[in-house]
């Protein structure tokens, strides 16, 4: 259990969580007044919260000395792709549980879609840009979705703007999952870019 704590301070994980539940308390606390019930349109609260989180927990992508992550004696990849399945998991179980309790801002299967895609771009973008910057993919798609108009809703826009579609989306869906897969293997294989 000493090697957990001490990895899980290594990779900033209390620092990561309390981000996470104060931007899902400030949410919360925000949308109060909404009353509770579903929403007939895919809120943008709901991928702002996700992608907060997403960001706050790939921060802990990378350890304080990359070359020690990189000689040390311990198989990194099922943790690397644990760390990765985790950051997702938190990040939508906090969007959940503000969900629990005021409206609700977009179905599960949203919920489940979009934080796995975003954690999946969060670890492409430790992979490629370093840990330091893991936060820039997914919040650069998140910009790319909430600003740029309504993509027509062909294979290809609804690829492009899989955040923002309804659940069932099919083209949406597989495109989380690729990000999920594509984004997840290489940073187990290979961990954070110097």
């Amino acid at each position: 259990m000493r090697w957990l704590m001490l990895y899980a301070r290594s990779r900033q994980v209390p620092a990561s969580a309390a981000a996470v539940v104060l931007v899902a308390l400030a949410v919360w606390a925000l949308t109060r007044g909404y009353g509770a019930g579903a929403t007939d349109a895919m809120d943008p609260t709901a991928f702002y919260l996700l992608t907060a989180g997403v960001a706050a927990g790939s921060v802990g992508f990378g350890g304080q000395d990359l070359a020690l992550d990189r000689t040390a004696a311990i198989r990194w990849a099922p943790r690397r792709a644990a760390h990765t399945v985790l950051i997702g998991a938190v990040a939508g179980a906090a969007l959940l549980a503000v969900q629990a309790v005021g409206p609700t801002f977009v179905p599960t299967e949203v919920v489940v879609r979009d934080s796995a895609g975003l954690v999946g771009l969060a670890a492409l973008g430790a992979v490629l840009c370093g840990a330091h910057l893991a936060w820039a993919l997914p919040t650069g798609w998140l910009a790319f979705a909430v600003l740029v108009p309504p993509l027509p809703p062909t294979t290809v826009g609804k690829a492009f703007g899989w955040m923002t579609f309804p659940p069932g989306t099919e083209a949406s869906t597989w495109t989380a999952v690729v990000l999920l897969v594509t984004g997840g293997a290489l940073y187990a294989a290979v961990g954070p870019r110097r």
